[in-house]
């Protein structure tokens, strides 16, 4: 192996070593801002490649942010505490509802927003509604794991859920319509799979009548009063029941998420790119939100990641610096001739690739770096679109094995940590172990199915 590869692999490994530690509690942007540097300044990623990354990573993550920040402004006119009181309504005593319920809520959340705000949104939501229906802290594990898996395996369906999916739908030469024809039916099956081997495993732990019934003023009264004073707030740093919800500019701003989103397909065939209505949307709610309540736009700039930008870009120059040095072609020429044989190995070799590699090293850099071995495979343009929809299969449901296939995933138990919820890898694993390589065979087998017989 040659010196610039064992540099470059060094600064990988690194790199995503303290990703996942986040020693001091780092942005995930400081190793990778880090790392990009050296790279670039040892020449590992030439300067001209510079603004080829710009380009491919700057639409994708303007996307994601938009859509943080019309989080952020759902979250300032009430719509967590009205989700978390609502739950806990229509469950209607039956924790068996409020399993799917939530289950639901968190597959929505993600669809309509991203994987990582999903986790960091509906966590809070679930611990709330817990707390409200005074479920014992045993019973909560099983609503809290599945909320978290299905919340981060739905950012499959449709590729603007995820950051690392929506960068690499240009390198593949797939729109938004043309992904989610392809992809949801399958990724459906892998999620609905999930969802019932959870409900299956956590059937004798699931309350079957909750101890408490609440009426709509009881659980407006508990929300007023929760939480205690030692655990972060779990709906923010606004707090619970600080102001009436306004219901005109609350159904006025859900219209917009969701025309917002609707927008990204419809616009897909004209060749609008998604951060133009991503960036109209959060405008519209942000205006929205000035001229009813009167609130400036202080509070989303100090809570919006912006460090997404950074972290997108850095990434993709690593990403970059591997490829420079040879490491994508172990991964072509060891898979290539197979993966080009026949679709069904090409799903098969590149999603359970991908799981591996996810569950290993994480799951952002490793689809990075499954799109591009396929890219360079040589493969027909169907093949090259099939295996790159089993990475993102993989990537999203083959990487919840490990809590570190995810980012999302580490959120979760670092935000349960602060509720102080405990969990630790080992009860994830028992859980994961049982459920997830089964739906990703399932999902996996349907992509074969789907793309087969009614895509191509």
């Amino acid at each position: 192996m040659s010196i610039p590869a064992i540099i470059m692999i060094s600064i990988f490994v690194l790199t995503v070593l303290f990703i996942l530690w986040r020693p001091y509690g780092i942005n995930e942007s400081i190793p990778t801002t880090i790392a990009a540097a050296i790279i670039l300044l040892i020449g590992l990623v030439p300067f001209s490649d510079v603004l080829t990354i710009i380009e491919t990573v700057t639409g994708a993550s303007i996307t994601i942010l938009s859509t943080i920040v019309m989080s952020i402004v759902l979250e300032s006119i009430g719509f967590f505490r009205w989700a978390a009181m609502n739950l806990a309504i229509k469950s209607k005593g039956s924790g068996i509802k409020l399993f799917w319920y939530i289950n639901l809520l968190c597959f929505l959340m993600t669809l309509f927003f991203n994987n990582d705000g999903s986790i960091l949104i509906t966590t809070p939501i679930i611990i709330q509604t817990l707390s409200l229906l005074r479920i014992k802290p045993h019973q909560q594990i099983p609503f809290l794991i599945s909320g978290a898996l299905v919340a981060t395996a739905a950012s499959a369906p449709i590729g603007v859920s995820n950051l690392a999916n929506l960068i690499a739908l240009k390198i593949v030469g797939l729109d938004l319509n043309s992904y989610a024809y392809m992809m949801f039916v399958p990724s459906m099956v892998g999620i609905l799979c999930i969802a019932t081997g959870l409900f299956l495993y956590f059937k004798k732990d699931i309350p079957i009548s909750l101890n408490q019934k609440l009426d709509r003023r009881e659980l407006k009264d508990l929300a007023l009063q929760f939480p205690g004073k030692r655990m972060p707030h779990p709906l923010g740093t606004n707090g619970v029941g600080q102001a009436a919800i306004d219901w005109k500019m609350f159904r006025l701003c859900i219209g917009v998420v969701i025309l917002t989103r609707i927008s990204f397909f419809a616009l897909a065939p004209f060749g609008v790119p998604t951060e133009w209505p991503a960036v109209i949307g959060a405008i519209v709610l942000i205006l929205i939100r000035w001229y009813r309540k009167k609130m400036g736009p202080v509070d989303i700039v100090k809570k919006s990641p912006w460090h997404i930008l950074l972290f997108a870009f850095s990434m993709y120059v690593i990403i970059f610096g591997l490829h420079n040095v040879g490491m994508t072609d172990i991964l072509v020429n060891t898979f290539g001739d197979t993966v080009a044989k026949d679709p069904l190995y090409a799903i098969f070799i590149m999603g359970l690739l991908l799981t591996l590699l996810s569950n290993v090293c994480n799951n952002l850099p490793s689809i990075m770096i499954g799109t591009i071995s396929i890219k360079e495979m040589g493969l027909g343009l169907q093949t090259m679109q099939v295996a790159y929809l089993a990475n993102v299969i993989g990537a999203d449901i083959g990487s919840l094995i490990l809590p570190m296939g995810t980012l999302a995933s580490l959120l979760w138990i670092h935000t349960l940590r602060q509720y102080r919820i405990p969990m630790n890898w080992g009860k994830y694993i028992k859980v994961t172990l049982l459920v997830i390589p089964i739906s990703l065979i399932l999902s996996l087998l349907m992509l074969h199915l789907w793309t087969k017989y009614f895509v191509f």
